[in-house]
């Protein structure tokens, strides 16, 4: 070659990957979003803060006989 002078050269090849590498981020905070919204919707259940059933202080009864 004409350029050539006996010298070794190394060769490097780059890669460019178009900035990617976020999927797996996207993957944990889509599973963390599904993880809160079934712990919203099964609350009750799972007795985090659900509504309770009310224990009335008083219960009034009328008897009437005839």
């Amino acid at each position: 070659m004409a350029d050539d002078n006996g010298a070794e050269r190394e060769n490097m090849t780059v890669v460019e990957t178009g900035g990617g590498g976020g999927g797996g981020v996207l993957a944990v905070m889509l599973l963390i979003i599904v993880v809160l919204v079934l712990l919203y919707v099964f609350r009750a259940d799972l007795g985090l803060g659900g509504s309770k059933s009310a224990i009335p202080s008083t219960v009034n009864i009328n008897v009437n006989h005839s």
